[in-house]
């Protein structure tokens, strides 16, 4: 009887694998000494959470559903302009959105500074759902497209031919069938709303991410811990929802074109202008303001560097370490199984996973307050980016070339190195990418676990911010739009070539 050994990437990836469940190992095992879960105050913060995640997924549906339905059929001028523009918002963490919204509205803000007009103050449950809605949509808008752009139109010419409106057409026979775009984008902008710490924290909402931070500070760390688990379980239960959301897919025919009059484009305009200016706009503008008001004062580019320093090192590691579980998750059903492990960390908050590293962090002194263990942080949470684009350039290679080559006397190491690595060169490329540009940005986990005095373009943003210098977060909070604008354009050149977009690999 022969014996099948299992691929000699195996043992790699599961080891990444078990790594990657660390962090919930370590917070299951801190959770004991935590007092009631189930207080008055922890079911108000569970109930801002859940009211947060549901008018945020709510928001996004209502904005980008309508704008795919938009750049994916109205055949209006510079439509590809109008999909950068609308898909823009992508580009920006929701937190300098919450940063330049808190500081321009309500008395004594930039706006009645300059115009002398009140405004109402935005913050709260409303300030943090409005803000989180204006920076998801993107999520719902793009994924929504790329299903929108799969049908075939027949359906809704037959619709019409039968004495449907062209509205109720679209109600009734094409969104029904792209339930699946709709619900992967909702499901990414809910998981954005579950980790994001920055934009309650800014608005003054107490959600499981800011209150976790309180309490890592008063060094409650079994209280974070079980709040943290508690936001995992809700984590876990928005993936299972949308699992079970399921069209039966369609092979792809020709699209729907819509021709609208000069004035209807008009109109189409006027209505999603204001979400492009209080999205972009605003924020670019306040920064600006600050900018040409204090200059540069207080930055160092000793930030900057710092920043590059850690995403660099991070994306490095996280692409050698893609490649093993890429190539397992290829290989059979155990592979891709831990490939799925090592996306846990994709779905676990910043805060959550710094939170567990502390703890690792002081059971391990070498470890703690370096920048060792805030790589590892980043590592563990954006692995899946690199994953994913690396198990997407690797699918497209045609296995003869591998077989041909081991025909002639390569080994499997040297066929490796000469035929699959170059040509898996441009998704591992990609996926550094990625990462870098996600770490770049990374707030919370960098607060938590960022050595003593040590300062990212995210975290001098938010000591000037807990500070109230308002004015020397104009430097950092370009740079930080600049990087991530960087990524927008990954993902929309990804589009542009007909390959499947960064949104949907990491769904997978």
């Amino acid at each position: 009887m022969r014996v099948r050994w299992p691929p000699p990437s195996y043992p790699l990836a599961g080891l990444i694998a078990l790594v990657a469940v660390l962090p919930v190992v370590v917070l299951v095992t801190l959770v004991g000494d935590a007092p009631d879960p189930f207080s008055p105050y922890n079911l108000k913060v569970l109930l801002n959470t859940v009211v947060l995640m549901a008018l945020t997924v709510l928001g996004s549906v209502l904005i980008g559903v309508p704008l795919a339905l938009l750049t994916a059929y109205v055949e209006v001028p510079w439509r590809r302009v109008w999909l950068v523009a609308l898909a823009a918002p992508l580009a920006l963490p929701s937190y300098i959105g919450a940063f330049t919204f808190y500081a321009a509205f309500g008395p004594g803000g930039e706006i009645e500074t300059l115009t002398g007009l009140s405004t109402p103050s935005l913050d709260g449950m409303f300030g943090a759902a409005l803000v989180m809605a204006l920076y998801t949509y993107p999520f719902v808008l793009l994924t929504t497209r790329a299903s929108l752009c799969s049908l075939d139109a027949s359906q809704v010419n037959a619709a019409r031919t039968l004495g449907l409106s062209l509205p109720m057409s679209l109600w009734r026979v094409v969104l029904p069938r792209v339930r699946n775009g709709i619900a992967a984008g909702a499901l990414l902008a809910a998981m954005y709303a579950l980790s994001d710490f920055g934009t309650p924290a800014i608005m003054r909402l107490d959600t499981f991410t800011r209150v976790i931070f309180v309490e890592y500070n008063a060094f409650g760390l079994s209280q974070a811990a079980m709040l943290s688990l508690q936001l995992l379980s809700i984590v876990g239960l928005v993936l299972y929802l949308e699992s079970r959301v399921k069209t039966p897919q369609e092979l792809p025919g020709r699209s729907l074109s819509i021709w609208p009059s000069r004035r209807q484009s008009v109109a189409l305009f006027a209505a999603v202008a204001p979400i492009v200016l209080l999205a972009i706009a605003l924020p670019l503008a306040v920064f600006g303001i600050w900018l040409w008001r204090d200059g540069a004062e207080g930055f160092e580019l000793a930030y900057a560097w710092n920043s590059a320093y850690a995403a660099l090192l991070a994306a490095l590691v996280a692409v050698v370490l893609a490649v093993p579980v890429a190539h397992a998750a290829m290989s059979g059903r155990a592979g891709r199984l831990m490939e799925r492990l090592t996306y846990l960390g994709f779905g676990v908050p910043g805060i959550v996973m710094g939170t567990a590293l502390v703890y690792l962090g002081l059971k391990l002194p070498l470890l703690y307050q370096t920048l060792a263990l805030l790589v590892l942080a980043y590592v563990l949470r954006f692995l899946p980016l690199a994953v994913g684009a690396v198990r997407s350039t690797s699918e497209r290679i045609d296995p003869k070339l591998v077989n041909a080559a081991r025909t002639l006397g390569a080994s499997r190491g040297e066929a490796f190195r000469r035929i699959t690595l170059p040509l898996t060169l441009r998704g591992i490329v990609a996926g550094g990418a990625l990462v870098f540009l996600e770490v770049m940005r990374e707030l919370p986990a960098t607060l938590l676990l960022g050595p003593t005095g040590y300062e990212t373009l995210a975290t001098y943003l938010w000591r000037v911010y807990e500070a109230g210098y308002f004015g020397r977060a104009a430097v950092p909070g370009l740079l930080l739009i600049l990087i991530s604008a960087l990524g927008l354009v990954l993902m929309l050149s990804g589009e542009a070539r007909g390959g499947r977009s960064v949104l949907e690999d990491n769904r997978r």
